[in-house]
């Protein structure tokens, strides 16, 4: 069966011609197109080294790729700056922008217009502002006792199963996408499919795709755009207390957001609401599994778990990186910065910038300053969710080990496939000898 000529031209613009171009810059040791291809290893100590190197070449280092910032005060700088937009540096009248309108799909993509994630104020602001609301401090901390009811069920679920567990499936996962769902409408029954969609999706963020994964992926955002399609529908007919349901009225009663809109808001909450909050529970398992003794102080003094974290967040972020790109001739740590120049401001590097963290690579629960992290970015495009993933995270992560305090992982830990996203697939666990006692 022959390909879709449109699909040929966004693979090849989007994915085979990008890549080529990162190998090539790597050959000749750029320092960006290395960053690219040791995220595709997961290999946290070739990241490391490379954050060292861009921090000791300076506050903005220039590549054959645009800007790679390392370094804590700028990538603050750039994801504030009102001269600096999401995204690549791709306009619509070049020969690039003119193809990729003509290849362009019908369905909603992360990295695209109306997403959160591509837009910027007065469109950015108005969309935030509709869903602000529900992930303030307040809404969240009355959600408490519901995520602490959904994380000891999935426990119990967990104890009743003998032998090795798989901690990534069964329990990151599954805990965030449930509260997500909840706060969106979705019915139980349709926990897993969204997860699975969400799963699908992920490397969306990232370009370089082989054919094979970019036509999983663009299949993945085919079947989300459609299941958005149904349960909107589904809300109309039988609207509920949730806060997808009030986004629809809004639009169908007062024309807040139009059809498009929603569903973008509407996926980007969804989706967002799960895929870090999966990556961040599951790594910070990792690194205690790593670090008994830092496990050992959490477990000794509770009062730690919000600091647990946060210092996990900092060292080991679900989120790598961001891409942004000038919209005109700026000043970026005081150096002069053309127009449309793409800067890559690495958060995991930031966040071990050794001006701003003392000994840096060291995973410490009692970190003072844990949370001046930029994991969830900073400025007009801080997370909406942050204090949502928080909560979900300390709930999830403190029940865990109160309820299985021998929990050991075993041999087999896999990261996920994804650059930009950083977590883990699998992670094979033993709870402890005495487990089923808990049941």
């Amino acid at each position: 069966m022959q390909a879709d000529p449109k699909a040929v031209t966004r693979w090849s613009l989007e994915h085979a011609l990008p890549r080529q171009l990162v190998r090539v810059a790597r050959r000749r040791g750029d320092l960006q197109a290395r960053l690219f291809f040791a995220a595709e290893k997961h290999e946290t100590a070739d990241l490391v080294e490379i954050f060292r190197e861009a921090q000791e070449k300076g506050p903005l280092v220039p590549s054959r790729l645009g800007y790679l910032t390392a370094d804590h005060a700028v990538v603050r700088e750039v994801l504030g700056s009102p001269d600096v937009r999401t995204g690549f540096p791709l306009t619509a009248d070049s020969p690039v922008g003119r193809a990729l309108t003509w290849a362009k799909f019908g369905y909603l993509h992360p990295l695209r217009p109306p997403s959160l994630l591509a837009t910027e104020p007065p469109d950015h602001t108005r969309y935030r502002k509709l869903v602000t609301r529900v992930f303030s401090v307040k809404a969240v901390d009355a959600l408490r006792p519901r995520i602490q009811g959904i994380a000891d069920r999935l426990l119990d679920d967990l104890a009743a199963r003998p032998g090795v567990v798989d901690l990534a499936e069964d329990y990151c996962a599954k805990l965030p996408v449930i509260v997500i769902s909840e706060i969106l409408g979705v019915p139980a029954e349709e926990h897993d499919y969204v997860l699975q969609l969400g799963t699908g999706a992920a490397p969306s963020l990232d370009f370089g795709l082989s054919w094979r994964a970019a036509q999983h992926v663009e299949q993945s955002l085919r079947d989300f755009d459609a299941w958005l399609d149904h349960h909107i529908e589904r809300l109309r007919r039988e609207p509920g207390d949730d806060l997808m349901s009030k986004l629809v009225a809004a639009r169908d009663e007062q024309g807040g957001l139009n059809e498009v809109e929603l569903k973008s808001t509407a996926g980007l909450v969804l989706a967002a609401g799960f895929e870090t909050t999966v990556n961040l529970i599951g790594n910070t398992i990792a690194l205690f599994s790593d670090h008994p003794d830092q496990l050992a102080l959490a477990q000794a003094d509770p009062g730690l778990w919000p600091n647990v974290v946060d210092e996990a967040l900092r060292i080991d972020p679900p989120v790598l990186l961001t891409g942004r790109s000038t919209t005109r001739q700026s000043t970026i740590a005081g150096q002069p910065v053309r127009e449309n120049a793409l800067i890559t401001a690495v958060l995991a590097a930031a966040n071990r910038d050794p001006k701003v963290f003392d000994d840096p690579d060291r995973f410490d629960v009692t970190r003072a300053n844990a949370k001046d992290h930029l994991s969830f970015s900073s400025g007009r495009h801080f997370c909406l969710g942050a204090a949502l993933a928080r909560m979900e995270a300390e709930i999830g992560l403190r029940s865990l080990y109160d309820r299985f305090p021998d929990l050991r992982l075993q041999p087999g830990r896999r990261r996920r496939t994804t650059r930009v996203l950083r977590g883990f697939e699998h992670l094979p666990a033993r709870l402890g000898a005495d487990h089923a006692a808990h049941v």
